[in-house]
């Protein structure tokens, strides 16, 4: 009964599985993996060498499969985010349409994540994990079950978060009621292989304090299959989001990256926590608002990457954009830079090469959804300077000379989404003078923790409005 639950059996696109496939040697989903009683490691690292059951399309669409007609008839949309503020939306957009590929930036390196690239390495997953569970599916108990364990977090307290782990990784937990076994011996499967992990780490202390079991469970199996990709199908599969939805990793990688800033006073921040919120390496739910943390010297010029142990503008590195990524720019009906922290969240996945010169060719609505108030990376900016710095993003102005674009504002937006009492000032000549005319005011809702934010329901309909109109326009245009 369980295992109809999962769907059919899985099976990895190509491009993905080549990294640690050795061997044809199938197995069913989920995994018959042997459990040791207690913490010891649930599989070699030979057991690595197999492959899902299945032929699948050779692509990295990674949970993607034969779309109803129904399916095909919704609007596809790519929607450039961070793992946040677009979270609040992505219920209400699952009314609209599934057919949504959300791309996320793979640098964080605050909260629990950061502990994890500390002590294995690796890029940072807490934005895909945080969306992954947004678009999981809720409507069955077990479903709900395995969505609330893998959104849990432990204690801030050290040691009561280190007791609660074990409780969890050796099943005993209260969390794992309504989960059935094979589900239960997938998910432990890989939270017992990132423990034992860590216990080869012996010259780094881990801290669990305020840790993540998603980030945990989806770190563990990146190590494992020692591909990002692989993790994410299998963290879509384990909390069943819907198979037309994508969540991309703007840099497919198995590496660390780091994100740099250059202020226009020169001065070079390294660091996306340090950019946006520096804790102090301080484990507390973060506070994003400018009000909560110290003003920057200058306003931000640019971001870039930089080489993990580098510190200046001489350790920038160019990563390669996912093709995914490409791919799904050059097909979808919409492009959307969400609200989020500008240059740390949507800025990331913006300047790297490729991404400029697909949307700038595009036809489509291209719509920034304006953020209600400033942050640290944002003070003083007008909806204008958004939209020049997202220009700039895509241009690649400040960075490497020889690949620049000199592509217009227009290119890459041609429609603002305003919240209702909005704290941004909304300059329209200067939209005007950037040819940008089509400026949509949302309903918003004023909520206690997060101050004015968009009303879900007003957002989509405004968007579908949007896309509607398109559509019109396109057919009398035929």
């Amino acid at each position: 009964m369980a295992d109809t639950c999962l769907g059919p059996p899985l099976s990895l696109p190509a491009s993905i599985s080549h990294s640690f496939i050795n061997t044809p040697n199938q197995i069913p989903f989920p995994f018959s993996l042997p459990l040791s009683h207690r913490l010891s490691p649930p599989f070699s690292m030979q057991s690595r060498n197999f492959s899902f059951m299945a032929p699948f399309s050779n692509t990295t669409h990674l949970c993607q499969c034969s779309a109803s007609a129904s399916t095909n008839s919704q609007p596809s949309l790519l929607v450039f985010s961070g793992g946040t503020a677009f979270n609040g939306v992505v219920e209400e957009l699952k009314k609209l349409t599934t057919r949504v590929a959300h791309v996320l930036p793979v640098s964080d390196d605050g909260g629990s994540t950061a502990e994890i690239v500390r002590v294995l390495g690796g890029p940072a997953v807490g934005d895909i994990r945080s969306r992954c569970l947004r678009l999981s599916d809720p409507s069955t108990s077990e479903a709900l079950a395995v969505r609330t364990l893998l959104g849990h977090r432990l204690p801030l307290e050290a040691q009561k978060a280190k007791y609660e782990w074990y409780e969890i990784v050796e099943g005993n937990h209260s969390l794992w009621t309504g989960v059935s076994k094979p589900y239960r011996e997938t998910i432990r499967a890989f939270l017992i292989y990132f423990q034992d992990q860590i216990l080869r780490r012996s010259d780094e202390l881990f801290c669990f304090s305020n840790g993540s079991i998603g980030n945990f469970f989806f770190a563990g199996a990146r190590i494992f299959f020692q591909s990002l990709d692989a993790a994410i199908f299998l963290f879509s599969r384990v909390s069943q989001i819907p198979t037309e939805s994508l969540v991309l990793p703007v840099i497919s990688t198995n590496d660390r990256l780091t994100l740099g800033c250059e202020l226009w006073d020169g001065t070079i921040i390294r660091g996306q926590n340090e950019i946006s919120h520096p804790t102090n390496g301080s484990m507390n739910p973060i506070n994003k608002s400018s009000s909560s943390v110290p003003a920057l010297p200058s306003r931000i010029k640019r971001v870039f990457y930089m080489s993990s142990e580098g510190s200046n503008l001489l350790h920038e590195v160019f990563p390669s954009v996912n093709p995914t990524v490409l791919e799904q720019l050059k097909s979808v009906d919409c492009i959307i830079f969400a609200m989020g922290s500008l240059f740390t969240s949507i800025c990331p996945s913006l300047v790297l090469r490729g991404i400029g010169e697909i949307i700038s060719s595009r036809s489509c609505p291209k719509v920034l959804l304006l953020n209600s108030t400033h942050d640290r990376e944002t003070t003083g900016f007008t909806a204008s300077c958004f939209v020049t710095s997202i220009t700039d993003a895509l241009n690649r102005t400040y960075g490497d000379s020889h690949n620049c674009l000199q592509n217009p504002p227009s290119k890459y937006i041609n429609t603002i989404f305003v919240p209702k009492d909005c704290q941004i000032p909304i300059d329209v000549d200067c939209l005007a003078a950037q040819e940008i005319f089509h400026v949509v005011t949302v309903e918003s809702i004023h909520d206690a923790t997060a101050g004015i934010i968009y009303d879900p329901k007003s957002l989509i309909q405004s968007l579908s409005d949007l896309l509607t109109g398109c559509t019109r326009t396109n057919v009398a245009g035929i």
